[in-house]
C-alpha cells in the first residue's frame, strides 16, 4: 500500500464482522468526494439492528421505514406497478419533496410487465421502463405514473447536471429475438419534472448498444462514463462518451459523440489487481469500431488497442469535489471468464492525471472459511453525511452497508422479506440508494417483491 494512513483501515471492526476487506493506504477520497451536510459522518456507524416486528426491514435505533410503492398495487389509472425494482434517481421536487425515477428491470417473462401509453412507449414487444415517484416533503407518496415504456431490463442509469435520468437497457438483443420489433442495449433519457419530453422515446444509440449498467457524468466537460454489466466472456468494458454537444440540457446527447473503451497497458483484467491503493498511471482510450454492435458485442471488436475489461462493471457514480469517477465490479469468479476470485472492487479514475486506482477490494475468504457477512456491492451511492452507502446483491442477508469516517464498514438495513422458506431463506437484493435534496430522507429498492423504501432518522448522531 502506499502513503501513510490517515483513517483506519476498514479491516478493523470489518474483519470482526466477517467482513473481508481491504481498503486503500488513504480512504479521504470516500469523503471529500461529496459536500458533507455539516457533519463529519458516523464514528461506528448507527449501532446494531433492530429487528423490525413486522418482518419487513431492519433499522438501527431510531430510524424508521415509510413504504412509498410496492409491486402490484393497483394505481389509479387502473394499471398495477410493475416487476422488478432496480436502479432509480433521486431529483428535488418543489417544498422539499422529491421525484423518483425508478427502473423495472423487466423482460417478457416477468410478473407484471411496464405498461405505458403508447407515445411513451420505444417497443410495444419490449416489457421494462421507468415509473415516476412524487414525494411530498413528509415522504407521503402524492403521485406515481410510467413515465418510459417498452425498453428492456433497465439495470441502473445515472443522473446528468440537468436533472433529468438516463436508464440503461442490460441486454444485446436485437430486433426479432424474444419477439422484440427494435434493437435493444441503448440509454433513454427521462425527465422527472415535464412528462411531456417523455412522448416519442429515443435510443441514445451513439452511446453504444452493449450490456448498460449505470453512467455518471462529468459536469464540467459533458463526458460521460458507462459501465458493462458483461457476465459471459469476453470480459466488459468501462467506456466514456465524448458528445458533440458537451453543454447539456435535455436532449443534447442524442445529437451524438464518439465511444470510446479504457485501456490500460498491460492490464487486460481487472480481476488480477487484488490489492488496495494499487494505481495504474497513462490510463488511455481507444475508440470503438462499431457502437451499434450490428455484427458482434462492443466489447468482442478489433480495437486498435486491447481493452481492459472487467466482470459485471456495475455501480458509476461522480464524485464532486475531488472530480474524479468511481465505478464497481461486483465480484469475480475465475469459472466464468476472470483470471483472479474477487468478491468486489471499487474504482477511482482520475481524468485529470489519467490514473486509475484501486480504492476498496472485498476479499474472498481462504478455503474451508465461511463465506463473507458482504459481498457483491452493486448500486452505490455517496452519503452526504460522508463515505458510501452500498446495496448488496450477494448470497445470503441482503444489505445497506455504509462506511464510517474511520472507514470501518457497518450494517444499515438488512432486508428481511424471505422468498424462500425458514430452513431455505431467500432474500430479494437491494438497489436504487440515494438521498434526497436536503440529505434527511434516504430512498432505496428491493428488487424482488419491488418495494420503495424511504427512511429517516437521526443521520448526525455520533456513536
Amino acid at each position: 500500500m502506499s502513503n501513510s494512513l490517515s483513517r483506519r483501515q476498514f479491516v478493523g471492526r470489518a474483519a470482526a464482522a466477517g467482513v473481508a476487506v481491504s481498503v486503500a493506504g488513504s480512504v479521504d477520497a470516500l469523503y471529500s468526494a461529496q459536500p458533507a451536510l455539516g457533519t463529519s459522518g458516523p464514528k461506528i456507524g448507527y449501532g446494531p439492528l433492530v429487528e423490525d416486528p413486522d418482518g419487513m426491514l431492519d433499522l438501527p435505533r431510531g430510524f424508521s421505514y415509510r413504504i412509498l410503492s410496492r409491486e402490484g398495487t393497483v394505481r389509479p389509472d387502473g394499471l398495477q406497478t410493475p416487476s422488478r425494482f432496480d436502479g432509480m434517481g433521486v431529483f428535488p421536487d418543489r417544498d422539499g419533496g422529491s421525484r423518483l425515477v425508478r427502473n423495472h428491470e423487466c423482460s417478457p417473462t416477468s410478473a407484471i410487465k411496464v405498461v405505458a401509453p403508447a407515445e411513451r412507449t420505444y417497443d410495444p414487444a419490449a416489457a421494462g421502463g421507468t415509473s415516476t415517484l412524487v414525494v411530498d416533503r413528509h415522504n407521503a407518496s402524492t403521485k406515481e405514473f410510467v413515465s418510459l415504456g417498452g425498453t428492456a431490463i433497465n439495470c441502473s442509469g445515472g443522473h446528468t447536471p440537468w436533472r433529468t435520468w438516463l436508464t440503461c437497457e442490460e441486454t444485446e438483443l436485437k430486433a426479432g429475438e424474444s419477439g422484440y420489433t427494435k434493437d435493444h442495449g441503448f440509454i433513454f433519457e427521462v425527465d422527472p419534472y415535464d412528462d411531456r419530453r417523455n412522448v416519442g422515446p429515443v435510443a441514445l444509440t451513439a452511446m453504444g448498444r452493449f450490456q448498460h449498467e449505470a453512467v455518471a457524468i462529468d459536469p464540467r466537460t459533458g463526458i460521460v462514463y458507462e459501465t458493462e454489466d458483461a457476465f459471459v466472456a469476453p470480459l466488459g468494458g468501462f467506456y466514456r462518451f465524448l458528445p458533440d454537444r458537451p453543454g447539456g440540457g435535455w436532449g443534447t446527447l442524442r445529437a451524438g459523440g464518439e465511444l470510446q473503451a479504457m485501456h490500460i497497458p498491460g492490464l487486460p483484467d481487472l480481476s488480477v489487481v487484488q490489492e488496495a491503493g494499487a494505481e495504474f498511471h497513462d490510463v488511455q482510450w481507444v475508440k470503438v469500431p462499431d457502437p451499434l454492435a450490428t455484427t458482434e458485442s462492443v466489447r468482442a471488436q478489433d480495437f486498435a488497442k486491447p481493452i481492459t475489461g472487467g466482470y459485471k462493471l456495475e455501480g458509476c457514480w461522480w464524485g464532486d469535489l475531488d472530480r474524479c469517477v468511481y465505478f464497481v465490479s461486483s465480484f469475480a469468479r475465475t469459472e466464468l471468464g476472470p483470471k483472479v476470485d474477487h468478491d468486489g472492487q471499487v474504482w477511482r479514475l482520475d481524468p485529470r492525471k489519467r490514473t486509475l486506482r484501486l480504492e476498496v477490494i472485498f476479499t474472498r475468504p481462504k478455503p474451508g472459511s465461511d463465506d463473507p457477512e458482504f459481498d457483491a456491492p452493486d448500486n452505490i451511492t455517496m452519503s452526504p453525511y460522508g463515505g458510501l452507502m452500498m446495496c448488496e446483491d450477494g448470497l445470503g442477508e441482503q444489505h445497506i452497508l455504509g462506511t464510517t469516517e474511520d472507514g470501518e464498514v457497518f450494517k444499515f438495513a438488512r432486508n428481511r422479506v424471505n422468498l424462500g422458506t425458514p430452513e431455505e431463506p431467500s432474500y430479494g437484493e437491494l438497489s436504487g440508494v440515494g438521498f434526497s435534496a436536503d440529505g434527511r430522507t434516504m430512498f432505496f429498492n428491493v428488487y424482488t417483491p419491488g418495494i420503495t423504501y424511504a427512511i429517516t432518522g437521526p443521520w448526525r448522531r455520533r456513536r
